[in-house]
């Protein structure tokens, strides 16, 4: 069942480019000691310089205001290309939100910043980035590339998306995702930003189309995007609501308390069982609570980084 209430008309992301950037700048951070050191010369850290190791990256203008030696640390260059993949359907606007920031999301809203600030990062670093959206048509797709134009182009179809006022009600998940995996030739990291709210009959469907993605040795990765509290915990007051299914237009009027149970087992299997199905094709399954941090997904996209290859 997919939860929603009435849809309003909002404002966009006031300044997409600089939200992203600041997700990024700190998620980076937050790792400054991790062992993931350098994903380009823009997130270059120092470290003590130990008697015997090359001279080459000293920070002589460090040493001039420290006294002491620090070296700098660069990451390689690499050619990776990224194709990111957005869901548009009607229950990705879910829950309703008048005005999108940093701090009040809806999944839409989670999906667009997430992938504006994995563009931040892959431009940095000279990367290639592509980007699909479908609802029910495949409206958007544009190839991979890493030019400052193709970026700004990018970022300006995620701000229309974030707040579509008008967002389709049912899709078909499956058949854009055979279609994108036509259109993407040469081999990537595919990101798919995703509630997977589909009917049970369509999931084998689903799982092909998936599979198909996997053609040409790319590397699948799902981002399943929910609200925990509401879509997987069922957290509401006991009292009498109607809860609507945005892309079938029906509904069913009760106390939240009366299927809550069975609302957590249903869930929790459907969970379970995506996971499993796609640990058996080799496909990276993550599930996202859309009110946490950004960690989750840019984590995932530096272990993918590093071993894509």
């Amino acid at each position: 069942m997919n939860i929603q209430g009435e849809l309003e008309k909002g404002t966009l992301f006031q300044n997409l480019e600089l939200l992203a950037k600041q997700v990024v700048e700190g998620f980076i951070s937050g790792i400054h000691k991790s062992p993931f050191h350098g994903f380009s010369a823009e997130f270059a850290e120092h470290k003590i310089y130990n008697t015997g190791e090359s001279t080459k990256h000293i920070d002589w203008k460090l040493y001039g205001k420290t006294d002491k030696l620090y070296t700098k640390r660069y990451e390689e260059e690499t050619n990776l290309r990224c194709h990111m993949i957005l869901d548009n359907s009607a229950s990705m606007y879910y829950p309703e939100q008048k005005e999108l920031s940093i701090t009040n999301l809806n999944k839409i809203g989670f999906g667009v910043l997430a992938i504006a600030a994995l563009m931040n990062i892959l431009k940095k670093q000279r990367d290639a980035v592509g980007l699909s959206v479908y609802s029910d048509t495949y409206s958007y797709y544009v190839p991979e590339k890493g030019s400052e134009r193709h970026h700004q182009m990018l970022l300006a179809k995620l701000n229309e998306v974030s707040k579509d006022p008008t967002p389709s009600r049912e899709t078909r998940t499956y058949t854009y995702l055979h279609q994108i995996a036509e259109k993407i030739k040469r081999r990537s990291l595919i990101f798919l930003f995703t509630d997977m709210f589909q009917s049970a009959a369509e999931d084998d469907q689903l799982f092909n189309a998936l599979r198909h993605l996997k053609y040409n040795k790319h590397e699948v990765v799902v981002f399943h995007l929910l609200d925990k509290a509401t879509e997987v915990d069922f957290n509401f007051e006991n009292t009498p609501k109607r809860f609507l299914d945005v892309e079938t237009g029906k509904h069913i009027d009760l106390y939240a308390d009366t299927i809550k149970e069975a609302y957590e087992k249903e869930v929790t299997k459907f969970i379970g069982d995506l996971k499993l199905t796609c640990a058996k094709y080799q496909i990276k399954y993550v599930p996202v609570d859309i009110r946490e941090n950004f960690s989750k997904v840019l984590n995932t996209f530096m272990i993918e980084r590093q071993t894509f290859g």
